[in-house]
């Protein structure tokens, strides 16, 4: 597997191994092991698929804020989607910035994505499925959104059309407005 840090300290891309033949294809998507020796230790409890119907969805930027904060290993099952993560780790010299990568189903990438980010991803293709393991389990009182379109935050969605978003995200409060949950542990 290969690992490619997004220069935001946690954030990575890991990309599977393909094994081809005329069938198809064989990959392994995680192996804790293997991911213990380059430095990501993750134990995942929940998995979580969703699909986003039309082009332009947009859900998040969401977290869970701790005790039960999450990391998430984040994938494309069908179509292609545009997944970001922003640090709101207090005193992380990456605080406030982002990063983004598409997923899709013909790339195999994956993006891991430590406890202390906001999470969200823009469909880019029409029936996106998402697939995404987490280290904790869903508790709603720990949830929380930050508003996609932060202008302080300033992510590059790239979308094609006007943003299709829930109540929720409709609704979130700014990065400025907001007082994060989560430490930078260096």
């Amino acid at each position: 597997m290969q690992i490619d840090p997004l220069g935001l300290p946690g954030l990575c891309v890991l990309t599977p191994v393909r094994f081809g033949d005329a069938r198809g294809y064989f990959s392994e998507s995680w192996n804790r092991a293997r991911m213990a020796e380059a430095g990501c230790d993750v134990d995942f409890v929940q998995d979580n698929h969703s699909l986003s119907a039309t082009v332009n969805t947009v859900r998040g930027l969401h977290f869970q804020a701790p005790p039960h904060a999450q990391a998430k290993l984040v994938r494309c099952g069908r179509g292609v989607l545009f997944d970001v993560a922003v640090d709101i780790r207090k005193g992380s010299p990456t605080y406030g910035q982002w990063a983004g990568v598409e997923l899709s189903a013909e790339n195999g990438k994956q993006l891991l994505i430590p406890a202390g980010f906001a999470h969200g991803f823009a469909t880019r293709a029409p029936d996106t499925e998402i697939i995404y393991k987490c280290s904790d389990y869903y508790a709603p009182e720990c949830e929380g959104a930050i508003r996609f379109d932060d202008a302080n935050i300033g992510i590059d969605w790239g979308l094609t059309g006007e943003a299709i978003l829930s109540g929720k995200d409709s609704e979130a409060g700014s990065l400025a407005e907001f007082d994060s949950p989560f430490e930078w542990k260096g």
